[in-house]
């Protein structure tokens, strides 16, 4: 870590989401702030809808939750209705007024400092909550990190809406106590040109200093479970299976990679309706391609399923698999990017937007295409699959790229200088 970073006085810090809990890059990305700051000497914790986190530093609410029912209705009515209906009005001012409430109290009970608000103040999948937040900021000059990962402007689905009048007071809000981050430079631009706000740059991180472990006796079996020919090749799509991922793209390259190999889905579809899902599962049997969705058997930490199987870690599927695959056509950043990178697997990577301008220009090494597949795409992949050597050198530059500049040292010198600027240098 940063030694040589000036140390500053131990903060009680309040993060806040719709949920702490799975394996979605908010909450990971969440989880690495959280490290850091505890090994700077602070003390995190949590106001969600649903949390993972220990209960004796969480408050849970449940209309926090994005999927929460008057949740899940006032979405609804917003971005699939027509028209505003004054009860919707209503309903979301009663629950604004309840969840500021339990804010005032999750500040008050545990002795918050500082809060960091991880996406909730910029995606509007609960605006009562953003419209809580965006209030009780503005009623306390509360010093405030918005950490956004993704605007609603970024998502075509909140484009056409009756609620214009919340998502421009707070999604982002403008108040003068709250520090704004982006994890990407086209983001920062955007949020500059549509609200004239000033956006930190802090991209999204993994602990490159420490390397993960090798392989144990736990997951030996992870291939076998998979379905994965002892001959055959796995391909990792470490994704929600939502339609920006371009999973398509990855049934594809496995179909003309042969029979033998299997493409293993490791999360779940998210917020977004299960019909890309049946999508998937249809071009994938139109191609005879094997693909095994497995959220029910991964998660963050090893463990076991209610039915009884084994549950194995994310690390565990990433560490036996021979490429990971990252077609999306739209992200944020790239979380399973830098995940790819961290366990040394070969990346088949999509030219996306942020990673043709953020990631790319530091050298990354990948099997890139640009919106289709050619000949040579399926070549490079085979080498990379068929010659251990040629992966091996691509992987581990990739990892000291990954080290010099996506590592938890670069993030704490990041915080350190957002805090500073919400209470002043110690």
């Amino acid at each position: 870590m940063a030694a040589s970073l000036r140390k500053q006085r131990a903060r009680r810090i309040g993060f806040v989401s719709t949920r702490f809990e799975g394996t979605d890059g908010v909450t990971l990305e969440a989880e690495k702030w959280a490290t850091v700051l505890e090994r700077m000497g602070h003390t995190c914790f949590y106001f969600a809808g649903l949390c993972e986190q220990p209960a004796e530093r969480s408050r849970v609410v449940p209309e926090a939750f994005f999927l929460h029912p008057e949740i899940g209705m006032i979405h609804n009515d917003i971005f699939v209705s027509p028209n505003r209906s004054p009860a919707i009005t209503r309903q979301v001012d009663l629950l604004k007024n309840k969840l500021k409430e339990e804010i005032r109290a999750f500040v008050r009970d545990f002795g918050i400092e500082v809060l960091i608000v991880e996406n909730a103040l910029a995606i509007p999948l609960n605006i009562p909550l953003g419209m809580a937040l965006t209030e009780f900021i503005a009623e306390t000059g509360f010093p405030t990190i918005a950490h956004h990962h993704d605007f609603y402007w970024e998502r075509d689905r909140f484009l056409v809406n009756c609620g214009m009048d919340y998502l421009q007071a707070a999604f982002p809000p403008n108040l003068p106590s709250i520090r704004h981050v982006v994890i990407n430079s086209a983001a920062g631009t955007q949020l500059a040109l549509r609200t004239g706000l000033l956006g930190h740059l802090v991209p999204n991180v993994m602990d490159f200093e420490n390397p993960p472990p090798p392989p144990d006796e736990y997951a030996a079996d992870v291939r076998a479970v998979l379905g994965v020919a002892t001959d055959g090749f796995l391909l990792l799509q470490p994704t929600r299976v939502v339609q920006r991922k371009g999973i398509e793209h990855a049934i594809e390259l496995a179909d003309r990679l042969g029979p033998k190999t299997r493409l293993v889905i490791s999360h779940a579809t998210g917020d977004e309706g299960n019909k890309y899902e049946r999508r998937v599962l249809s071009f994938a049997k139109r191609l005879g391609v094997s693909v095994r969705f497995v959220a029910n058997i991964i998660r963050s930490q090893r463990g076991t399923a209610a039915d009884g199987r084994k549950v194995y870690s994310v690390a565990d599927v990433y560490q036996h698999a021979d490429l990971v695959t990252y077609p999306s056509t739209w992200e944020g950043f790239g979380n399973a990017f830098l995940e790819a990178i961290y366990y040394r697997r070969p990346v088949f990577v999509n030219n996306y937007s942020i990673f043709a301008l953020d990631i790319k220009p530091k050298g990354f090494r990948v099997i890139e295409f640009e919106g289709f597949i050619t000949d040579e795409t399926v070549e490079e992949t085979r080498r990379v699959l068929e010659e251990k050597a040629y992966a091996d050198e691509m992987t581990e530059q990739n990892y000291e790229l990954g080290r010099r500049h996506y590592s938890y040292s670069i993030l704490e010198r990041r915080l350190q200088t957002l805090l500073a600027e919400c209470f002043g240098e110690d």
